[in-house]
């Protein structure tokens, strides 16, 4: 990370949050065949339609996906654009996230197709949330999962069942 420059009135200037050169046309190319292929795999075991597929890839047209598809398989170029590797890296933190907090592969699949009572899903399955053509639902889905992977609520848990929210009879100042 760049080290803060010092402007002329000796004010630290801080350092770019996201540098330009990661969305640079050729990092794009660099990260594209791995991740969509890697994609491809998390979709084939989600079970995921060619439809859903779609969706979460922000609605690409067939004939463009199905050529994508058809590069990486043959290890290919392709450069992606930013919206898609953002979704294509959201699709893999859940992958990840539920990897940590699943045993195995089959019950964090289930998870995401069964019936979920947080505020969040609606009680809907997660997947309808991944699938729904929004970055912001595969957002959310992601952080949802890496708050559970941190410790914080995440419906139906043994842990958490009996939890009850602190009202201000709770909170004590000293």
């Amino acid at each position: 990370m760049p080290i803060a420059k010092r402007r002329s009135d000796d004010v630290a200037e801080a350092p770019p949050i996201l540098l330009a050169q990661r969305f640079s046309p050729a990092n794009r190319r660099r990260l594209s065949g791995p991740g969509l292929r890697t994609f491809l795999s998390i979709a084939d075991l989600w079970g995921l339609s060619d439809e859903e597929r779609l969706l979460v890839l922000g609605l690409p047209s067939r004939s463009t996906y199905y050529n994508w598809v058809k590069a990486v398989r043959e290890h290919r170029d392709i450069t992606l654009d930013v919206d898609m590797l953002t979704r294509i890296s959201a699709v893999l933190g859940i992958h990840q996230a539920l990897g940590v907090l699943y045993p195995t592969e089959r019950e964090g699949v289930a998870w995401l197709r069964t019936a979920n009572a947080a505020p969040i899903f609606g009680g809907r399955p997660p997947i309808a949330l991944i699938t729904c053509g929004t970055q912001d639902g595969l957002m959310s889905v992601r952080r949802f999962l890496d708050a559970a992977r941190g410790g914080l609520y995440m419906p139906p848990g043994d842990l958490d069942r009996d939890f009850r929210p602190y009202t201000d009879a709770d909170i004590v100042f000293t």
